[in-house]
């Protein structure tokens, strides 16, 4: 069975949404039996490669918030995801265009290491200091510690065209499927999951995806965290 996953990598609840799922798939007794394959989705598909600026000026800029607020909000984030066992800097992110980032992953899918570079690529953004944006040799440094190629990285990344059909077609794959904001899964195309849902919600949608062969059904679609074309709910404490 395939679970397909819509995602950005500047999607905080991404991140701690991927760690949700992947507690209820290590407990599901056909996990070998599963494929998962990662989808790209960006949330902010018109910033500039060189549009990079903090992630507290970001959110008082989009949500009309105070940086206290933001912070705030930071803070939450960062509880949440600890509770995941995930790391979570809270101060001092920077917020950019994720395109580049989309293409490696599709090249990573074709050379079988597409779980590993989004996991280094969510970790390098939330948990490491260096920005992930704006810097190819960057790039191209995580790409290479999740075991793709040095060279066929920077040859992606010099060709804007790479993978570019790819990532598109994705996006337009996800609006076809009504999804507006991120996570999203897609399970064997019979159920979808919107959301950094629980890991109880998780499993259940993967019994229920595994025992049955109906029309995509989204479960909880309105009552989980998540990124969407208006930015990142950020919880309040």
């Amino acid at each position: 069975m395939r679970v397909e996953i819509w995602s950005d990598i500047a999607c905080p609840w991404c991140y701690v949404g991927k760690a949700r799922f992947e507690k209820a798939l290590d407990a599901f007794p056909h996990r070998d039996a599963i494929e998962v394959v990662h989808r790209s989705f960006e949330l902010d598909p018109g910033r500039g490669k060189t549009d990079i600026q903090p992630v507290i000026r970001m959110l008082t800029k989009k949500y009309g918030m105070s940086e206290a607020q933001a912070q705030a909000g930071e803070e939450n984030l960062g509880t949440q995801a600890a509770a995941e066992g995930l790391e979570y800097r809270t101060q001092g992110r920077d917020h950019g265009n994720t395109f580049d980032m989309h293409r490696l992953l599709h090249l990573a899918k074709e050379r079988g290491r597409q779980d590993e570079l989004i996991q280094i690529f969510y970790k390098a953004n939330f948990a490491e200091e260096r920005s992930v944006f704006g810097d190819d040799e960057r790039l191209v440094e995580l790409a290479v510690s999740a075991g793709l190629d040095a060279g066929e990285a920077r040859e992606v990344l010099a060709d804007p065209a790479a993978y570019a059909d790819e990532v598109r077609a994705d996006e337009r794959e996800a609006a076809e499927l009504g999804a507006n904001g991120v996570p999203f899964f897609v399970l064997d195309r019979k159920y979808g999951v919107s959301g950094a849902q629980p890991a109880e919600v998780f499993a259940r949608a993967l019994e229920q995806a595994w025992g049955s062969h109906s029309p995509l059904k989204v479960i909880q679609q309105d009552d989980a965290e998540a990124c969407g074309p208006d930015g990142c709910a950020v919880p309040q404490n």
